[in-house]
């Protein structure tokens, strides 16, 4: 039988947020929150990135994002150019400096998460686990293909 969607959020809920408590642990001897290795980790695709994409890859506000871009900045991790396409726009690029702390922090991450890979990561396991997590996001994210809202709905069953 199917799990509720009840249940299904507070396992997702669950796993999340013990898998950021593990993270941020590590991350907390570098004076790194999960949200900065996250905005790190995008830009260490050399593209530079503007600040919406920032925003949407961290799972934050976009002044919050801005404001941590900042912090990034301020501790010589992060720069901003102007946008050649759009001027009005500015991308995010690491440093140097960036880069070399990225690096840091996912040698640190993945060693302490090497212990948790024989359980649950195996080739198998974890490529299932991240094809149906991915699925579901696309799902959700698609809201299931439909494009009425649940207002829309109510007023069509009403008719």
């Amino acid at each position: 039988m199917a799990r509720q969607p009840q249940e299904l959020l507070r396992l997702l809920t669950r796993a999340e947020r013990l898998a950021v408590r593990r993270v941020q642990s590590v991350l907390e001897e570098f004076d790194c929150s999960v949200e900065a290795w996250q905005v790190l980790d995008l830009l260490s695709d050399g593209q530079g990135h503007h600040m919406t994409a920032v925003a949407d890859h961290a799972f934050m506000p976009a002044p919050s994002a801005t404001k941590l871009v900042d912090q990034l900045v301020d501790q010589n991790l992060v720069f901003r150019r102007v946008d050649p396409v759009d001027r009005r726009r500015v991308l995010a690029y690491l440093t140097p400096r960036g880069v070399r702390r990225r690096q840091q922090l996912v040698r640190e991450v993945r060693a302490d998460w090497a212990e948790l890979e024989p359980l649950l990561m195996d080739d198998e396991r974890g490529e299932r686990l991240e094809g149906l997590l991915e699925r579901l996001a696309e799902v959700l994210e698609d809201g299931g293909n439909v494009t009425t809202t649940r207002a829309e709905r109510a007023v069509g069953r009403g008719r």
